[in-house]
């Protein structure tokens, strides 16, 4: 694994990276912006940046009726792309391996 060279972090950047990860698996009932800054160890209106900018990108959504928030299909997208891209090489490499087998 790499070392991380620590001027490049981004205090900021990384609680929003971590927000991306608290905002998981609560896609129904989604997340109040109090829960979250209390989690991220926050403020409210560092939360209230946080999501806008994760909005502004597609990473994530208002829910509508509870104002509460949640990950948006963008997240589930790239998943689904990155799982697509995973079997093309799975099946690049069983061709390749069958033709190298060959007796």
């Amino acid at each position: 694994m790499a070392t991380t060279n620590e001027a490049y972090v981004s205090e900021p950047q990384q609680r929003i990276l971590r927000l991306l990860v608290l905002l998981s698996g609560n896609e129904v009932v989604g997340l109040a912006p109090s829960e979250i800054a209390k989690e991220q160890g926050c403020t409210p209106s560092i939360v209230t940046r946080d999501l806008a900018n994760l909005e502004h990108a597609g990473f994530a959504e208002r829910i509508p009726e509870t104002q509460r928030w949640r990950l948006a299909p963008l997240v589930v997208q790239i998943s689904l792309r990155h799982s697509v891209a995973m079997d093309r090489a799975a099946k690049r490499l069983d061709e390749v391996r069958n033709r190298f087998s060959r007796i």
